[in-house]
Order: structure tokens, then C-alpha cells, then sequence
């Protein structure tokens, strides 16, 4: 024991300074994943009689979220391009909650026939909507468009959810006090809403489109809440964070190996999907919210967003332009 001992001591007092920079190392890294992880929702909510609708709810923070709101008793809606992957999510999501009230709807954001087709579903089978969850999107996608010639990026994260949001408002109403909530992203922070060219015909870049949706996002729920207010319905958009899910996935082949490597590596710090989806699951359920609406959130707290994001004259604009492109103008 006494040589074990003496073994011991001899190799600490030798590397002592390389254990020291390994702690110390380990412990930057634990301290980085944990601020990474950000807040998490404490509220305990119960939802029976109140209904969800998720879009983009099969995977990813979509899904933690559905569960979240399965196992607080709601009426969840799956609202999902993908019915397979959906109908598999909705099983799992009902045996974790042991709620059997989840359900899965058909809806493809690239469509503004599916999206209609969805919220005239929704307005005849469903007697009420308490909570929109506005969580899908597509990231970084190479230059296509959707089935009505808009650009991709900006018709699947601003004008589907743009569309649904409207038909869908009239219960929303009905059902008050009810929320809207809208999954932005910190990219916004580096958009600009192209008037001049808003699909990007002159000049795509992945990167630049995504970024534009994402200001889309938060210029839309600025609009919104201000059109709203006193009708008891209240809007909110959000940075989920940088999370471990499938959206990058369009993004992912084209990057050098290097940049790969280097992603393998951070992917053990950032977010999980449930950690991704608390800042969801805040605006969507925390009574401090109730009198609350417009705010951009991060973390499970209020942000201020870009400058850019607080233009009320490119709200408006914003508004008027996407109406006029779904057909509600």
C-alpha cells in the first residue's frame, strides 16, 4: 500500500502541471456545457381541456415540446409533412405521457393547398386551440422552390406559418386566453427583408435566405401581437439555441472536412432537442406570460432582438407583402 502510495505521489509532483491544465480544462468545459444548455421552463401548468397544435412536432425540439404538452394533460396536434416519421412520434410521445389524446395531421408548409387544406381541418373537428406552436423549418437548403414559385426558406419558416397563423386566428380568439408561439433563431440578428427581391432570384446564398426568414419571424410576431391586442390573444418568438437536431441537415454535406471535424467536436456542448425546446415550452405555458406579448425570448427570458427586428414600418410592410403572396390580401 505504502508503494502504491509513494507511486502516487511521485506522478502527481511530476505532472503535476499537466493535471493541473487537464482539471482545469474539464472544468471550462463543464462550466461551457452548462451555460450552453441555457434555462429551463418551471412551470407546472396543467392543461388538460386545452388544446396544441405543433408544426414540425415528429423530431427534434418539435417533439420534446409535443411531449411536454402531452404530459401536462393537452390535446396535442402533430402537424407533420412526413406522416410515417409522425404517426412513429405521436406513438412514442403517447406511451412516455400516457396521454392518448395525441394526434397527427397532415400538413406540408411548402403548400398553401396543405396549409389551408390543415386549417379547415382544424376549424371543423377541433372545438377549440389554445396554444400554436409555430416550431418547423428548414435551414440552409440549396436554391428551390416551393409549389407555389416562392423561395424555399422563406415559404416553408415565414409565409406557411404566415398563412396558418391567419386561418387559424378566429379560434384562437374563440378559445381566449390563447398564445401563438413562433421558433425564430438568432441568425435574424444578420437578416434584411429583400423588398426589392424578396425570393432571391438576383443573388442566393443559403446563409442570407435563412437569415431573412428568421427576421421574417420576428417582424411577424411583432405585427401580430400589435394587431391582436384585446383580443386575449398574445404572441411570442424565441431562440431555441444552437441544438443538436436534424436541421442542419442540407448544410452538413457541403462543409470541408475540416468544418465537419470541428462540428463532431462541438456537438457534445450544444443543446439537446429537450433542452432546445424550454424556451418553447416557457412562452407556450408560464403564467408570467399572460399579460405579455410581441417579446422575442432566449433562454427562458426576454431578449432584445436586432434593430432590425424592431421596425414597425417593416413590419407593416412585411405584413402587407406576405398577405399579398398567400392570397389574403
Amino acid at each position: 500500500m505504502q508503494n502504491y502510495s509513494q507511486v502516487m505521489n511521485d506522478f502527481v509532483q511530476k505532472h503535476a502541471t499537466g493535471l493541473i491544465v487537464a482539471f482545469t480544462a474539464g472544468a471550462a468545459v463543464l462550466a461551457l456545457r452548462r451555460w450552453m444548455a441555457g434555462g429551463v421552463c418551471r412551470s407546472k401548468v396543467r392543461l388538460e381541456g386545452k388544446t396544441v397544435l405543433i408544426t414540425g412536432a415528429n423530431t427534434g425540439i418539435g417533439k420534446e415540446t409535443a411531449l411536454d404538452m402531452a404530459q401536462r394533460g393537452a390535446r396535442v396536434i402533430l402537424a407533420c409533412r412526413d406522416m410515417t416519421r409522425a404517426r412513429i412520434a405521436a406513438d412514442q410521445i403517447r406511451q412516455q405521457s400516457g396521454n392518448g389524446n395525441v394526434v397527427v395531421k397532415k400538413l406540408d408548409l411548402s403548400s398553401l393547398q396543405s396549409v389551408r387544406d390543415l386549417a379547415r381541418d382544424v376549424q371543423e373537428n377541433e372545438e377549440r386551440l389554445d396554444i400554436l406552436i409555430n416550431n418547423a423549418g428548414i435551414m440552409m437548403c440549396p436554391k428551390s422552390t416551393t409549389e407555389d414559385g416562392f423561395e424555399m426558406q422563406f415559404g416553408v419558416n415565414h409565409l406557411g406559418h404566415f398563412l396558418l397563423t391567419n386561418c387559424l386566428l378566429d379560434l384562437l380568439k374563440k378559445s381566449a386566453p390563447s398564445r401563438i408561439v413562433i421558433v425564430s433563431s438568432l441568425a435574424h440578428e444578420k437578416g434584411r427583408i429583400h423588398f426589392d427581391d424578396i425570393n432571391l432570384d438576383k443573388d442566393y446564398r443559403r446563409e442570407m435566405s435563412y437569415r431573412q426568414s428568421k427576421l421574417a419571424n420576428v417582424l411577424f410576431c411583432r405585427e401580430l401581437a400589435a394587431r391582436l391586442q384585446g383580443t386575449g390573444v398574445t404572441v411570442y418568438s424565441l431562440h431555441p439555441g444552437v441544438i443538436r437536431t436534424e436541421l442542419g441537415r442540407h448544410l452538413y454535406p457541403t462543409l470541408a472536412l475540416w468544418q465537419k471535424v470541428i462540428i463532431k467536436l462541438f456537438t457534445s456542448l450544444v443543446k439537446s432537442p429537450w433542452e432546445g425546446a424550454q424556451t418553447t415550452i416557457y412562452c407556450a405555458v408560464d403564467e408570467s406570460l399572460a399579460n405579455v406579448s410581441g417579446l422575442y425570448y432566449s433562454d427562458c427570458a426576454p431578449k432584445t432582438p436586432a434593430p432590425q427586428a424592431l421596425d414597425d414600418a417593416a413590419a407593416k410592410k412585411l405584413w402587407d407583402l406576405s398577405a399579398s403572396m398567400v392570397g389574403l390580401a
